[in-house]
């Protein structure tokens, strides 16, 4: 299990006395423990899929943030979003390629007979299942907005 391959690399971190993953790992792991009381109390332990999904959102406010980093003209703190980004990216499944998307999205449109921005909302649906994880859903969203004519 994921979450187990996570509690490995901790104990490996601090074997290591490696900070910057230690803490990383760490916030990972008190934001899986959120998750966790949200979804079902303390009974629930997440699945593979749930910590995909919890590690997709910390990569997105990583993302966020070394954007306003960048903006504020604060190199060091975007880069220390950046080192913290590439750590969690290890626990992703393989990332798709942009063609691969790109073949995805046709299928969905063709399923859904879109031709408009109004159908944007069909096609997402389908796609979101079979991307979950996978890609970064600005880039799939902007995609679809252009083959859609926007």
């Amino acid at each position: 299990m994921l979450k187990d391959t996570i509690q490995n690399d901790l104990k490996n971190a601090m074997l290591a006395k490696d900070e910057s993953k230690l803490s990383t790992i760490r916030m990972l792991k008190s934001a899986l423990q959120y998750f966790e009381i949200q979804k079902g109390g303390a009974g629930y332990t997440a699945t593979d899929e749930d910590v995909v999904e919890v590690v997709g959102r910390e990569i997105k406010k990583r993302k966020e943030s070394i954007e306003l980093y960048e903006k504020g003209n604060r190199q060091e703190l975007a880069d220390k979003e950046k080192e913290e980004l590439e750590m969690l990216s290890v626990y992703l499944p393989e990332q798709l390629s942009e063609d691969e998307i790109r073949s995805l999205i046709d299928e969905a449109i063709s399923a859904t007979g879109a031709s408009q921005m109004s159908h944007m909302g069909k096609v997402m649906g389908i796609l979101s299942s079979k991307i979950k994880g996978k890609a970064d859903g600005g880039m799939v969203s902007s995609i679809v907005r252009e083959k859609l004519g926007a």
